[in-house]
């Protein structure tokens, strides 16, 4: 299973494809209405493009959206807060497969594999329309499969970054914890 992130424009535009990739157990993300440049917009401008693109994926494959990838990457902190204001965790890519440079199947796969960001945790950031991708992608999916790479959703590398954060901060905890019982004793 991976995520798909849709604009609400797609979704309107291709309404039982996106119920087919529901029913397949995908994750369905924000991708905004109409794919502007959110930092070129204003505040009102940013809620209307996430929360119109949300009501139109929710009115046709009846989901609730809570992850949000940018239209061309393009975000600062106004972006994120507008979105985390909708209830929306904002995700990028680490990896392009420039499949929109429409350079071909082969460039893709180069492009993805000899990526160093390449391995379990990395988000591949490919397109549903491009020239090369449908042809690209069989061969992609079985080479990272070789490479021992999972594919799995964004919700679950969120789930396990939250999970390893806290695990971490609990470890931070017990260590300043510790710390502080040695400078208390030396007193």
């Amino acid at each position: 299973k991976v995520s798909f992130f849709v604009t609400g424009e797609w979704a309107e535009q291709n309404p039982e494809l996106l119920k087919k990739i529901r029913d397949l157990g995908h994750d369905l993300g924000n991708h905004s209405q109409d794919h502007k440049s959110m930092t070129q917009l204003t505040y009102e401008e940013k809620r209307e493009e996430i929360s119109e693109a949300h009501e139109r994926v929710k009115e046709i494959a009846g989901v609730e959206m809570n992850l949000f990838r940018t239209p061309y990457g393009n975000y600062d902190d106004e972006v994120i807060l507008t979105a985390e204001e909708q209830g929306y965790y904002t995700i990028e890519w680490n990896i392009d497969t420039m499949d929109w440079k429409d350079y071909g199947k082969k460039n893709i796969l180069n492009t993805v594999m000899g990526n160093e960001e390449l391995g379990n945790g990395a988000i591949i950031r490919a397109h549903a329309g491009t020239k090369y991708m449908a042809e690209a992608l069989k061969p992609l999916i079985q080479r990272l499969k070789e490479s021992k790479c999972w594919l799995r959703p964004v919700k679950i590398l969120k789930k396990n970054r939250q999970t390893y954060m806290l695990r971490n901060l609990v470890k931070w905890m017990m260590v300043m914890r510790n710390r502080f019982i040695q400078v208390r004793e030396r007193l």
